[in-house]
């Protein structure tokens, strides 16, 4: 099995109207937010779930992390997964993809077993300050008891707009341990972007990828830029502030930095692959800059929809 030779970088770039891209429930479920910047955060636990999910339901590959139950309705353990597989932690790399992308800690026959995993991502960050949160009240239909009359209240936790960014990077040496293969990234990159539009659910729905670049790295280089969401900027348009920017044609996102980075390392870098949303602006056009720096041949436009 050919596991793969060469570090990746990646940036991912989404945005959320009307919804909560991850409570905290702790709080009431409200959106992460970082009260000194006013910066929207998101979990890197929130983004391998998205993943997780989209690569059970959609492509019915088996995720050893997810929630399953019992006859009895009530939810399995790490333990109880891990017996799914006879124990075995070879079975468990060949046959769970997330184990491969990202790892875990688990117990087998009184021992626990940690994979590092060889895909890791920041916390998410909006781009900007963002209005809110904003709490939503309204009245159920149905009563919550037998011999009420009424529906009950409910409320929910929501930001008008964020556009909100990970950076990420894929290991080759941790990839070895875990038989990660590019396969494995290609679906990883198809959940990312698919499985972010697919979150339709009351708290999530809403949220569409904007962006989402991948720079592999020429094998041995041992070398990544780091910080690509700090190398992109979001620049509200018609005099708007951050706060009142309410959808993503309201905006253009500044890719200079980035794409100077991007220049000054390209003898380090094989290949980059990206899809881009057709109704977000850059500036300067992302696809266009990045031919210009590294060739046509070296550019990969993505074909997700």
């Amino acid at each position: 099995m050919n596991y793969i030779k060469n570090r990746s970088e990646f940036l991912f770039v989404y945005d959320v109207k009307d919804a909560n891209p991850n409570g905290d429930p702790l709080d009431e479920n409200k959106p992460r937010i970082d009260e000194e910047t006013g910066q929207v955060i998101v979990t890197d636990v929130r983004l391998k779930r998205t993943i997780r999910d989209y690569l059970a339901t959609v492509k019915g590959l088996d995720v050893f992390i997810i929630e399953t139950r019992d006859e009895n309705g009530d939810l399995r353990t790490k333990e109880d997964r891990t017996a799914d597989f006879k124990d075995d932690p070879n079975l468990i790399l060949e046959r769970c993809i997330d184990m491969r992308l990202f790892g875990a800690t688990t117990a087998i026959k009184g021992k626990t077993i940690t994979w590092t995993g060889p895909v890791q991502f920041k916390f998410g960050r909006s781009l900007h300050k963002v209005d809110g949160p904003i709490l939503i009240k309204g009245t159920t239909v149905m009563p919550s008891k037998e011999g009420k009359k009424q529906g009950t209240f409910r409320e929910e936790w929501t930001v008008p707009y964020a556009l909100i960014a990970f950076h990420g990077v894929a290991n080759e040496y941790a990839a070895q341990t875990t038989h990660l293969t590019e396969e494995d990234l290609d679906l990883m990159i198809e959940a990312m972007w698919n499985g972010t539009k697919d979150l339709i659910t009351r708290s999530k729905f809403g949220q569409i990828p904007r962006l989402l670049l991948r720079i592999i790295y020429k094998e041995g280089a041992d070398f990544y830029i780091g910080e690509l969401d700090k190398l992109i900027r979001w620049r509200p348009g018609g005099g708007r502030t951050e706060e009142q920017v309410r959808d993503i044609t309201e905006g253009t996102l500044n890719v200079e930095k980035l794409l100077k980075t991007i220049d000054k390392h390209k003898d380090k870098i094989k290949r980059i692959e990206i899809a881009v949303h057709e109704r977000l602006k850059t500036e300067p056009e992302i696809l266009k800059g990045l031919k210009e720096k590294l060739g046509e041949n070296a550019v990969k436009l993505l074909e997700l929809p």
